[in-house]
């Protein structure tokens, strides 16, 4: 192993190592409050007075994160890993969220009565690894001094709910990941060589209450608890969020994402909560997707400098020969790159582009012409393509030229761009149209289109409209606000902007029956056409904020 991970050290540009030897202790029993066993891994440095770092995981502790947990205890860190309850050898029932207050706090008494503790620690960890840390962080007091959430945020409500649709591929997928982790690993791979059939049955199975058995041939219980309780006031996810403690966390915390990333969102109003309260995070989005290599790299290489700066008291390693800034961002598009920044978000100028009549998109205001209409059938729907997705191989920028070509799919296309359009903070909508059906999802992405007309997706957002939730005008058009990802993007010389409009974006977003019936049990089809108004009455427009352009 040793060699293993100097190779890999030299490989990721990582510090050198500061102990010569990591003793591994594995499989030790925690006993939690319940009397629930959770098997616990501790890598142990050969340095005296060496903090700890925590990591509760679902997803094991062999593999590539044996190789992580041991880079980490190389460069001067107890570090105990310890598998959630019900997953890889801990005892009862995985339940996503329900246990692990508990379960966190248990750990961290059970740290504290361990010869080698000193009194401080750290949390590390992507996606759930990071839901852990929220849970406990309000309750750790001034033990804890260090967290790095990586692709994660304190409340999972909105991100499942997003525009108050259901993120059904996200949450399929990662059902039918946690119950592979309960198959023979040759079984694993084949469903995985045969492109995972399954699943992709299981996202075009309505209704939804059965799709868990069709992907993964049993019931997954948080799967229909979370097609149950969706409604915003729903009882059900109020001790399964912790956004509500944030203010009362201490400790100085790290966030890496990626602009392309299914939690990025609720990370970044994590982050301007905690600015809110006088904290001063630390916060960097690449060009990364949820699973993005690039992105464990930067999470490794941000963590270990937050480990060094507030838990062992060492300088942060320079970057370039400067000192970091809070906040550092990459540009996407044609000579972007990264950029520092003192805050998030930056100064910016919001800027309307209008729809307009005929497929254009303006900043100038918009002038009459009739509306453009399309039909949506949730018996076809259309279908997403790239953006924000679970699946790293799936998601991220894309050619969305296959599907602009639909019938349901309009599409409002700028000039070409002069000089450069820079893109940098959050991005709104505001659509206006009238539909024959009171039910209807709108779904809004920004694309950038190059000399050679391929059409590249920024960022996206979906808002489902029932009756009540946005009234319509004496004409029964309704405007709708659409809260689309933010993005820091750069529009080249000679490129243009695109804005889509359509009904849906299936199967990310779970597709809108068109009848009003409940989110799970719902197999009534209803096509029905829309209306997308823009002139000076129904001004629709993309809100974008604007900063200075590169020259």
């Amino acid at each position: 192993m040793r060699l293993v991970t100097r190779l890999a050290a030299a490989a990721l540009r990582l510090p050198a190592a500061r102990a010569g030897r990591v003793a591994v202790t594995r499989d030790i029993p925690v006993r939690v409050r319940d009397g629930i066993t959770l098997r616990t891994d501790h890598y142990a440095p050969d340095l005296p007075g060496a903090a700890c770092v925590l990591i509760r995981t679902p997803y094991g502790r062999g593999g590539p994160i044996r190789l992580l947990v041991h880079l980490v205890a190389e460069r001067g860190f107890h570090v105990v890993i310890q598998s959630c309850r019900g997953t890889y050898g801990s005892g009862g029932e995985f339940a996503p969220l329900v246990h692990e207050r508990d379960d966190g706090l248990d750990t961290l008494d059970w740290l504290r009565r361990q010869p080698w503790w000193t009194g401080v620690f750290g949390m590390f960890g992507a996606s759930y690894q990071g839901f852990v840390q929220w849970a406990v962080a309000a309750e750790a007091g001034d033990e804890l001094r260090a967290m790095v959430a990586v692709v994660t945020a304190s409340a999972t409500r909105d991100s499942t709910y997003a525009g108050e649709s259901f993120a059904l591929d996200t949450v399929l997928t990662w059902a039918e990941l946690l119950q592979a982790q309960t198959v023979p690993w040759l079984a694993r791979q084949w469903e995985l060589k045969r492109g995972q059939p399954r699943l992709i049955r299981a996202l075009a199975h309505l209704p939804l209450v059965e799709a868990d058995r069709v992907a993964t041939g049993v019931t997954v219980p948080f799967f229909q608890e979370w097609l149950r309780h969706h409604t915003p006031d729903a009882d059900y996810w109020r001790a399964r969020v912790f956004g509500d403690r944030i203010t009362e966390v201490g400790a100085p915390v790290a966030m890496v994402s990626g602009w392309q990333d299914i939690f990025l969102p609720a990370q970044l109003d994590d982050y301007a909560r905690l600015r809110a309260a006088g904290a001063r995070p630390r916060l960097t989005v690449g060009p990364w997707t949820h699973g993005s290599p690039g992105l464990l790299v930067a999470a490794l290489r941000d963590g270990l400098d937050w480990f060094d700066e507030h838990l062992a008291g060492r300088a942060a390693s320079p970057r370039a020969g400067t000192e970091r800034a809070p906040v550092r961002v990459h540009v996407g598009g044609v000579g972007g790159g990264w950029r520092d920044l003192p805050d998030w978000p930056p100064p910016a100028t919001p800027t309307r582009w209008h729809l307009r009549a005929g497929g254009g998109l303006s900043p100038t205001p918009p002038v009459a012409g009739p509306p453009d209409r399309f039909r949506y059938d949730p018996a076809d729907p259309t279908p997403s393509l790239g953006g924000p997705l679970l699946v790293a191989q799936r998601a991220g920028a894309v050619d969305n030229r296959p599907v602009e070509a639909r019938p349901d799919v309009l599409t409002y296309t700028s000039d070409p761009v002069d000089g450069p359009v820079e893109v940098v903070g959050p991005v709104h909508a505001e659509i206006h149209l009238r539909s024959e059906l009171s039910y209807l999802d709108v779904f809004v992405r920004l694309c950038d289109v190059d000399r050679r007309g391929r059409s590249w997706n920024v960022c996206d957002g979906l808002v489902r409209v029932e009756p009540g939730r946005f009234p319509p005008g004496p004409s029964g058009v309704v405007r709708v606000p659409v809260t689309l990802w933010p993005t820091a993007y750069r529009f080249a010389p000679g490129h243009r902007l695109r804005v889509q409009v359509s009904g849906g974006a299936h199967p990310r977003w779970a597709r809108n029956p068109g009848t009003g019936e409940p989110l799970g049990t719902a197999v009534t089809l209803r096509a029905g056409w829309r209306e997308v108004w823009h002139d000076r009455e129904h001004p629709s427009a993309l809100l974008l904020p604007l900063v200075r352009p590169v020259r």
